[in-house]
């Protein structure tokens, strides 16, 4: 059970990882687990701290502590999976990301990462398939949509990729990669006007 004084570096840590001090969180963070070593959620704000910054063997470590202290945490193993992927150990980032979904199956994020990850190793149709659970799960998610249309375009379907971009966009407006992208397809396709 956390302390009144663990309940409060978390909280310290917390404002600093929403303030996007992601550095300051990871040198805080590390010695907080030294103080606080079963509080699994400094582990994990260390590890997604981590990963952010371009760290993923610390964030792996992290991880690894998370779900060895609470083996349920869903987050732990989608945000595992995230930082595996970094390092390239795609295989090793799959079975992260299925374990997520096994303890939370309506784990869209993680289903969207899954996708990123299927489509790195030339799984076309599975990574569709995982964006699509995705996007049935979390139908507003934009940056599924963008995945997809990435997916798609890779695919040479340019004008199912084209619609997966526009539903992005509609979606999240500044999502400047879509924009590009999709003029890219545009391109591709002959519509060089639009």
């Amino acid at each position: 059970m956390p302390t009144m004084n663990s309940r409060r570096a978390i909280n310290q840590l917390a404002n600093l990882y929403k303030q996007g001090h992601l550095s300051s969180v990871v040198e805080e963070a590390k010695a907080l687990t030294e103080q606080y070593p079963g509080a699994f959620i400094i582990w994990h704000i260390l590890g997604s701290s981590a990963s952010q910054i371009g760290m993923p063997d610390l964030a792996i470590t992290a991880f690894k502590k998370v779900i060895s202290l609470k083996p349920d945490y869903a987050d732990a193993y989608s945000n595992m999976g995230v930082a595996l992927h970094d390092k390239g150990k795609l295989e090793e980032a799959i079975e992260a990301f299925n374990k997520a979904v096994s303890l939370k199956p309506d784990y869209a994020v993680a289903f969207n990462n899954m996708g990123i990850t299927l489509k790195d190793q030339g799984k076309m149709e599975e990574a569709l398939e995982a964006y699509n659970k995705s996007i049935s799960l979390k139908p507003d998610y934009a940056d599924a949509y963008y995945n997809m249309g990435n997916a798609l375009k890779d695919q040479g379907k340019l004008d199912e990729s084209i619609d997966a971009y526009n539903k992005s966009i509609s979606l999240k407006p500044d999502l400047a990669l879509a924009y590009n992208n999709m003029g890219n397809a545009l391109k591709d396709s002959g519509k060089l006007d639009e």
